[in-house]
Order: C-alpha cells, then sequence, then structure tokens
C-alpha cells in the first residue's frame, strides 16, 4: 500500500474546511446556539461550595451539559461517550475542549446527568428554549398537532405474577431478597401493543406547532398509558382558540369533553363504531386532516431525535428516562430552529 510520507502543510486546515462544507451538524449548533443562557438553569443543580486547593478542577457545567447533547445525539453510553470525546476531533472543538485533562470520564457524566435528573433540569431548558423560540417569532398560533411515540428500553423477563404484583405497585419479595437482582428491574416501564406487536417502555407524548414543527410540550409515561389520557395534560391555556390536530387515539366522547373546555377547534379524526361506519363526507375530512395531522411523523423520524431507532434506552426508571427523552426533544427543537432560521435567512440566534 502506497503511503504518503510527506503531510501537507495545511492538510488539517483543508480537512476542516472541508467538514464544515459538508455542514456539520456541530458547527451549526455552536453557530446558532447561545449555550451560555442555559448557565444559571443549570447551575442550579449543583450546590456551591468552596472550592478545594487540591485535586482537579470541576469540569465547566455548560461543557457537560453539551456532552450529553453529544451522547443523545449518537446514542452513546457513557463508557463510548468518553471514547469517542477522546477519539473525535469534532467532538473536542465542538466542547471546546483543548487539552486531555478536559475530558470528563464515564462516572462524571453519569454524575452529571443525575444531577440534572434530580433537579428536573431537562424540563427547564426546555422550557427556556421555547421562550427563545417565542421571542424570535418562530412560534405561531396556527394550530396544534398531538402524537406519542414508543420509546424502547430493555425487557424485562418477568413472571405474570411478578408483572402482576409490579403493577399493583408492589415489590415481589424475591426481589426484595435479592438487591442485585432488584437494581435491574424497571419498575415504571410498562407493555403496550401496537400494530399487533408488543412493545416494552415509555412513551414521549407530544404537541407541536403546525406552522413551525417545533415541540412546544411534551410528557413522559409508561407505554401503557393511553396516548387520548394525556391530552388535557397537553393542551394549555395559550392555546385556545387554535385547532388541533389528532389521530383516532383522541376520538371519542371524552376528548372532544377535553379539547372543548381548551376552547380549541376539533381537528382530529373520527373512528368508526360498531354499526355505525363513517359518512364518505367523514373520510374525506378524515383525509383532509391526515394531511395537517401527519406532519407530526417528521418529529419522530427526525435523526437526531430517532437515530438508530431499533436501539433500546438503556437506562432504569422513568426518571432517568425522561432525561433521555427530553434530550432528545430538546436536540430536535434546536436544529429545526436552526432550518428556519437559515430557510428564513433570519440574522439571529437562541
Amino acid at each position: 500500500m502506497r503511503k504518503n510520507k510527506n503531510r501537507g502543510l495545511f492538510e488539517d486546515q483543508f480537512r476542516q474546511e472541508k467538514i464544515s462544507n459538508m455542514k456539520d451538524p456541530l458547527e451549526q449548533l455552536n453557530r446558532f446556539i447561545r449555550w451560555e443562557d442555559f448557565r444559571p438553569i443549570i447551575n442550579k443543580a449543583f450546590s456551591e461550595t468552596e472550592p478545594s486547593r487540591g485535586g482537579r478542577p470541576p469540569f465547566d457545567r455548560v461543557m457537560m451539559f453539551k456532552v450529553l447533547v453529544l451522547q443523545r445525539m449518537y446514542n452513546l453510553s457513557d463508557d463510548h461517550t468518553e471514547y469517542q470525546i477522546l477519539d473525535r476531533n469534532s467532538f473536542c472543538k465542538f466542547l471546546g475542549i483543548e487539552s486531555y485533562v478536559q475530558i470528563p470520564d464515564a462516572k462524571t457524566i453519569w454524575h452529571y446527568r443525575e444531577q440534572l435528573k434530580k433537579h428536573f433540569i431537562i424540563e427547564e431548558i426546555f422550557t427556556l428554549f421555547n421562550e427563545k423560540l417565542q421571542n424570535a417569532a418562530l412560534l405561531l398560533k396556527d394550530g396544534a398537532i398531538i402524537d406519542a411515540s414508543i420509546v424502547q428500553v430493555p425487557r424485562q423477563r418477568n413472571t405474570r405474577e411478578e408483572n402482576k404484583q409490579v403493577r399493583e405497585g408492589n415489590i415481589p419479595d424475591q426481589w426484595l431478597n435479592n438487591p442485585n437482582k432488584l437494581e435491574q428491574k424497571d419498575l415504571d416501564a410498562d407493555w403496550t401493543k401496537k400494530n399487533g406487536k408488543t412493545f416494552f417502555g415509555y412513551k414521549n407524548h407530544i404537541k407541536i406547532n403546525n406552522g413551525s414543527k417545533l415541540i412546544t410540550f411534551y410528557q413522559v409515561t409508561p407505554a401503557s398509558v393511553h396516548d387520548s389520557s394525556m391530552l388535557e395534560d397537553l393542551l394549555e391555556e395559550d392555546d385556545a382558540g387554535q385547532s388541533v390536530y389528532g389521530d383516532s387515539a383522541y376520538s371519542g366522547k371524552n376528548c372532544n369533553h377535553v379539547i372543548a373546555a381548551a376552547h380549541m377547534e376539533n381537528r382530529t379524526h373520527e373512528i368508526a363504531y360498531r354499526n355505525k361506519e363513517l359518512t364518505n363526507k367523514q373520510k374525506k375530512q378524515n383525509t383532509l386532516k391526515s394531511r395537517t395531522r401527519a406532519r407530526v411523523e417528521h418529529v419522530f423520524g427526525y435523526p437526531w431525535v430517532n437515530l438508530n431507532a431499533g436501539q433500546l434506552i438503556r437506562l432504569i426508571g422513568i426518571d432517568r428516562c425522561a432525561v433521555v427523552i427530553g434530550l432528545r426533544n430538546i436536540i430536535y427543537n434546536f436544529f429545526r430552529a436552526i432550518f428556519i432560521i437559515q430557510a428564513r435567512k433570519l440574522a439571529i440566534t437562541l
């Protein structure tokens, strides 16, 4: 194999320029997202103590948040996140790392994420960024679309009796007698069926803005929770006067009452009942509604949200999984907002 022994003087520069010309997503994030705006919220998750005179200095908290963004974008474990930062120049550049000692190890990444989980920081960051979107006039009052997506976690090999006890809020005695086994049991996740297939995990219930396709609100539940059960939680006071679109999961008298109470126009799909088929007019109306409702599929199919969709979230408990799901929603809004800014040629950052 022929080797090039004469490495060009500007080879690294040319390589970086080529990466930039290919629209590096990490460069786009640093260009359009004002990361420092999140620092006051992130700081609330950590107690301020007098710094010690010895030992390794603490990692920058905003940089650590960006580490979690990388981790979710590429669906990495804590160990693989540490390795990829060590190995990839693009990751180091994104994080502003210039020295080996600035790279966090897997345990540090885990601890940082746990602190954000404990203080519900991801939810606050999502809210703050949506306020930025609102102030930038990227969110319009032109209707809302609601839907839910299943997020899988490793399946639990439990007996029917064990599953029954868990659903009743009890912990099987043999689990209590075996702490190591109990640590590996997800007591929050649950089973559901969709299109004849069985899934185990959670649901990401979202509401998006019709015009921008930006996520304006979300809730995380066990997968067994029916989509319609979260309708009241998803609709907010600011939605009054707008139309709401949803598939047939949001139909029925109870959903109609919730939508009416929210003072919204009901544009959810109608369904047929036993001995009462849909009329041709209702079928045509459903087809028209689908043209708008289908916009939500863009969110669940977006690469940085659903990258490696067949892979599982290998975390235990709804609080930990909610952090991951919330980060995915935030990352989607980051990139969707950047796309809108570039398409409209707006001179703004968020």
